[in-house]
């Protein structure tokens, strides 16, 4: 249900309550909150990409925003990889909850994932690309990158596993030994620290992709509330 204190605003998104008032230390808090509800309101009205805003702004719109828990279908398929998210998440220093964030950014919740030319389930979970050193199968799809902000239309090898836990290790792998993720190494529950520090790895072009990171994992730490 929406926040009844949430109004629409621009574009139909929620538009912020008012700045909270008072003096001293309050009023201090009121010129920063007051500041953040300019910044996220000038992106709404931009479009900007979420690299525009600063990372409280960023942290500002997420909580802003309504965020709905998952469906029943999304929840019994957090439940199918949870364990592999729990093993994933010990090796790595990130929640299980984060972990299933982004399976599921990337995978469309499970229900789009990359497909082999023969339409065989790839079960890549983490949309991992196969680079040259890569041994295993490949599948072959139409990918969307960002070139200097501006969405491209590009053909690429993705790997291709067994199962969905071929995925989760191979991906464990990765973060480990790949000195550009150590960032995102031990950000526990941060979903928003997580993303960025891929995303400054070079992980994904996308430039809002730490933010829709995070709104995943809010979205799914809703439904266990």
């Amino acid at each position: 249900m929406l926040n009844p204190e949430l109004r629409i605003g621009a574009a139909g998104f929620p538009a912020l309550p008012d700045a909270p008032r008072g003096n001293g230390a309050a009023a201090g808090f009121g010129d920063l909150y007051r500041q953040l509800n300019a910044e996220v309101s000038r992106f709404i009205e931009r479009g900007d990409a979420a690299g525009a805003l600063s990372p409280e702004g960023q942290l500002h719109r997420l909580q802003a925003g309504p965020v709905q828990p998952p469906s029943a279908e999304q929840q019994a398929w957090l439940e199918r990889i949870a364990p592999l998210a729990e093993e994933a998440g010990r090796a790595l220093g990130v929640a299980p909850e984060v972990l299933s964030a982004h399976a599921a950014l990337e995978s469309g919740w499970g229900q789009r994932p990359i497909r082999t030319e023969a339409g065989a389930d790839s079960h890549n979970l983490f949309a991992l690309k196969a680079t040259p050193a890569w041994r295993g199968a490949v599948a072959e799809v139409q990918t969307t990158e960002y070139e200097g902000g501006v969405a491209q239309s590009q053909r690429a090898g993705f790997r291709a596993y067994a199962d969905a836990g071929s995925a989760f290790r191979d991906f464990s792998q990765l973060l480990s030994a790949n000195p550009r993720y150590r960032a995102a190494l031990g950000t526990g529950s941060d979903a928003l620290a997580y993303g960025r520090a891929l995303q400054q790895g070079g992980y994904a072009t996308d430039p809002a992709y730490a933010d829709k990171l995070a709104r995943v994992a809010a979205q799914i730490g809703k439904g266990k509330r």
